[in-house]
């Protein structure tokens, strides 16, 4: 229970960071930074608590149940491959934090910056800790959304819109490929649960499923952490602010992938299928970037195409599928993580203080910056791999495992690229330090201004920098115990017996390693001239591809959807109902048998009969007149009222009541929706096409009529009711089973449907919020100008009824609220009784005046009732219980009595506030556009400028 509390304490820190400083946004930069650097180190010490067991090889979890019935459980597992990533996350992500407090410039949106920070270290702690699949897909989407907002951080910069755009699409293509993956690993697993499936390797591989969920696997893999062809968005990434560009694409983000890789490597390793592709794909990719990074000339860019070459590697040795090339890779996350964001600080550092990245305008920085200088060469003696740093060690690791892999048959092919990509390696990590800070200055601007910035600044880089050379002067005693857990934990047993050191004698990995630094010396000594060379040589452009491939795939897309989904309501409508048709005639062909059931009839009264034709000639009369609008409107009140007796009829108050409401409301939004519309709408249907539209509404009818017949008539058999009458009382506390099913036995079903409700509004305001300006204004203004007018806007009876009926019909709507869980009534019956109350002042006293008086916002109504709605939830998963769950309690209080009081109530308060806040904000919109347009039509002004309006005024051009 212990550890259950700190895991789900560990991964809620960043998301209750961000919440506090998205609630503080107004704050000062110290206050944010204070709150994310705070919740990274309660994180980190967290994590350190359970360091020594995992270390030990324990693996502490916790699960609680969330849905079960799709496997999909919060559970939440360390061990040790999960503790070395995540205080990579949080540790990182604290000092990238303070770079960022020293870094970020006054007066930019800290607030906002801080909490998409915290936003997305929460979403990286939940993947690596997740111990369910689907778990692990939720935070894997997380990732790619708070990246986004990241990456686009500085929205007034072009190319960081763009970044953000490629990244979002290519990392959630990827997403997508990965949850079809996700989901056909646990079919063939049997199970979504982490442990299970990681038991289940022989299983999972000797499934017919595994070609198909392993490309897909690595597709999401391949996209997350940029490899070749999905490279091309991380570079264009380096948008982002210098701390996020440290903290994602260094440490966190785009070695997701690489963890996914690991963490899934006893269930996908050993096949020849997964050892040929992801050791061929890290290989490219290794090669190809490091020769890209040699010939950048932006800092950033340069550390994004050697971050993609470093990722190649990690993908590589974890394609290997070997047990001492796994030890490898864990070792050069560790070392790669270190010296990677300390350069990438370093980057932002030196444009913080010389104005400019362009490694061609620097040089000899050196002597205005030398504790710079002093990070950034140790930390690039790391990412070339030279002694005693620690990238040495990872990197003859890599060398000495190479010519275990004979690709294609090639036992010479690994070895040979491997050495070629640690030669370019070299190269640009030896020009990345010596034309930054020695030789000559090139350009004499940047250099005037250039100095070592603050210890806050410098400080978390020269920490990474120090852990970097430790790795190298002290590997085993400062990550040996780590290295052999975190391996074991990769390849599903104990990890094979190795000696972290920088000597091991002469060997193969000795001498290409010596081959791969004398190569990459040899570059830098005729960089100029290789420059020139790659400069003459056409280039392709993958982001000038990608958008092009865009461009093309949205021509088609469109076509198609103008081809399919044409434009017409009229041609929709008929496909629509005409596909209905089909399956009717085809489910009716292929049942067979009568159409009559056993289920006796029940006799039709007198009345019932007349209220049927009733509803049938009003259903004839809407037809027939459809374009007397107002007149179909009394028609259609007519059908509603038949259709709330029937309900009456058949014993179902609840029903009843929700239909009248709905009915009244809608009615009387329609009728505030006239005025937006034409007095006499346009002619749409042809006679022929009217023949064909009553022939298919006819054909429909009959046949719709026919299967309800069939199904009434067939007899209820086995349901559910009983279980729902039986239940009611004594597990949900009310006698109203309709009220009971709504807010306990289905209440996700309500909660779902409240959010689309709430949604449904929302697009109402935006899509009305543009009526009544410009062009659409002036139509309206002209529609209403052709209207007749009453003389008396607001009559004065109708004024006063409406104040008297307000607060009695308030009462009612309180009185229906109170009661739902016992009698007819509830929440969603109780706001629309409310919101009749406020329509009618609207209507009785006019928009201006009803919004005068108004004290509440519907926006801000319709998200309380949401949250207010999720909060119950949530609140029963406190204490243990599946979300949703309700409880009650009886009470007894002098002069009142014993009472009841269930927690189903605060959910019934959700959904009133969601139905009431939609409603009214349908009903404010409507209301208030016709005065805007009337008023902008009377001053003669464009509705949207406030310009004189010719169109508006009736004056030709």
């Amino acid at each position: 229970m212990a550890y259950a509390l700190t895991l789900f304490t560990l991964v809620a820190l960043p998301f209750a960071a961000a919440l506090v400083i998205a609630l503080v946004a107004n704050g000062s930069r110290a206050l944010h930074s204070g709150i994310a650097a705070a919740a990274s180190a309660a994180g980190l010490i967290l994590l350190a608590s359970m360091a020594g067991p995992v270390i030990g090889g324990a693996v502490p979890s916790a699960t609680v149940s969330w849905v079960p019935t799709l496997g999909l459980d919060l559970t939440l597992m360390v061990d040790a491959l999960g503790l070395m990533f995540a205080g990579l996350i949080l540790g990182i992500g604290l000092l990238v934090v303070i770079f960022g407090h020293f870094y970020l410039y006054k007066g930019e949106a800290t607030g906002r910056f801080f909490a998409s920070l915290m936003l997305f270290q929460g979403a990286m702690l939940g993947i690596v800790l997740a111990g369910n699949v689907l778990l692990l897909l939720v935070f894997w989407e997380l990732t790619s959304l708070s990246s986004f907002l990241l990456i686009g951080f500085w929205q007034h910069k072009a190319e960081g819109r763009q970044g953000a755009r490629m990244a979002l699409a290519v990392t959630g293509g990827g997403g997508l490929a990965l949850i079809g993956g996700m989901v056909l690993l646990g079919l063939a697993a049997g199970s979504f649960d982490l442990a299970t499936i990681l038991e289940r390797g022989a299983q999972v591989q000797a499934s017919p499923l595994y070609p198909v969920l392993l490309g897909l696997i690595l597709i999401g893999c391949f996209t997350k952490s940029a490899q070749f062809p999905f490279h091309f968005w991380l570079p264009h990434a380096m948008a982002a602010p210098t701390p996020v560009s440290a903290y994602l694409h260094s440490a966190t983000m785009v070695k997701a992938g690489v963890f996914l890789l690991a963490r899934l490597w006893p269930v996908l390793a050993g096949t020849e299928a997964y050892t040929v592709i992801v050791s061929s794909v890290g290989l490219i990719t290794m090669v190809f970037a490091a020769t890209v990074a040699l010939f950048r000339h932006d800092l950033k860019s340069i550390l994004a195409y050697s971050t993609i070459s470093q990722l190649g590697l990690l993908v590589m040795l974890l394609g290997f599928s070997l047990e001492m090339a796994a030890l490898a890779a864990v070792l050069h996350i560790l070392n790669h993580a270190a010296f990677k964001a300390a350069l990438f600080m370093v980057a932002g550092i030196v444009d913080h203080e010389t104005g400019t990245r362009d490694i061609r305008r620097l040089g000899g920085l050196a002597k205005a910056m030398p504790v710079t200088a002093l990070i950034a060469t140790l930390a690039a003696a790391s990412m070339a791999g030279l002694p005693p740093m620690g990238g040495f060690i990872s990197k003859e690791l890599m060398l000495y495992e190479t010519p275990n892999i004979a690709l294609f048959g090639l036992p010479w092919l690994v070895p040979l690229l491997a050495t070629v990509g640690a030669t370019f390696s070299v190269g640009y990590s030896l020009r990345l330090a010596w034309h930054l800070f020695f030789g000559q200055p090139r350009k004499a601007e940047p250099h005037e201004r250039a100095h070592d910035p603050s210890v806050g600044m410098w400080a978390p880089s020269a920490l990474l920098t120090a852990l970097a050379v430790l790795l190298g002067l002290v590997p085993m005693l400062l990550a040996g115990p780590l290295v052999g857990a975190v391996t074991g934990a990769v390849i599903g047993g104990a990890a094979p017996e190795f000696d972290l050191a920088l000597w091991h004698g002469v060997n193969l990995a000795l001498i290409l390693s010596m081959i791969a630094v004398a190569g990459g010396v040899l570059l830098l000594w005729r960089h100029a001239g290789l420059l020139r060379a790659w400069d003459s040589i056409a280039h392709s452009d993958a982001k000038r591809m990608f958008e092009t491939t865009l461009a093309f795939a949205d021509i088609w897309v469109r076509k198609a959807i103008v081809a399919v989904h044409t434009p017409s309501l009229q041609r929709m409508l008929l496909m629509t109902f005409g596909v209905v048709v089909a399956f009717i005639i085809d489910g009716a062909l292929e049942g067979g048998g009568a159409i009559t059931g056993v289920q006796p009839g029940i006799p039709a009264s007198a009345p019932a009969i007349v209220a049927w034709a009733l509803m049938i000639a009003a259903t004839a009369a809407v037809v027939n007149d459809s374009r007397q609008r107002f007149r179909v409107l009394i028609y259609i009140s007519v059908i509603g009222l038949v259709v709330s007796l029937a309900f009456v009829r058949f014993s179902a108050p609840d029903l009843a009541l929700t239909q009248i409401s709905v009915e009244v409301v809608t009615i009387l939004l329609l009728l505030l929706a006239l005025n937006l519309l034409p007095k006499a709408p346009p002619l749409i249907s042809s006679s022929p096409r009217k023949w064909r539209d009553g022939a298919l509404a006819t054909a429909g009818g009959v046949l719709i009529g026919g299967l309800a017949w069939a199904m009434l008539t067939r007899g209820a058999g086995e349901t559910i009711s009983a279980f729902h009458l039986a239940n009611s009382k004594p597990g949900g506390g009310g006698t109203n089973v309709v009220n009971v099913i709504l807010v306990d036995f289905r209440a996700f079903d309500t909660l779902g449907e409240i959010i689309v409700l709430g949604i449904a509004g929302l697009a109402i305001f935006a899509l009305l919020d543009s009526a009544a300006r410009g062009s659409a204004g002036a139509r309206l203004a002209r529609w209403q100008e052709d209207m007749p007018h009453s003389p008396e806007s607001h009559p004065m009876m109708f004024v006063m009824a409406s104040r008297i009926a307000l607060p009695l019909t308030l009462t009612v709507g309180i009185y229906l609220f109170l009661r739902g869980h016992n009698q007819p009534g509830g929440g969603f019956i109780a706001a629309l009784v409310v919101a009749i109350a406020f329509l009618l002042q609207y209507l009785a006293a006019g928009y201006d005046w009803t919004d005068r008086r108004r004290r509440f916002s519907e926006h801000r109504m319709i998200a309380w009732g949401v949250l207010v709605a999720m909060a119950t939830g949530l609140g029963a998963m406190a204490f243990g219980a599946p979300f949703l769950t309700s409880t009650f309690e009886y009470f007894t209080l002098p002069l009142i009595g014993t009472f009841e009081l269930a927690s189903a109530m605060l959910f019934d308060t959700g959904v009133f506030l969601t139905v009431l806040g939609a409603v009214l904000l349908a009903l404010a919109q409507l209301s208030h556009i016709s005065q805007r347009a009337a008023r902008a039509y009377a001053e003669g002004l464009d509705a949207e400028t406030g310009e004189p309006d010719d169109a508006a005024q009736g004056v030709a051009p």
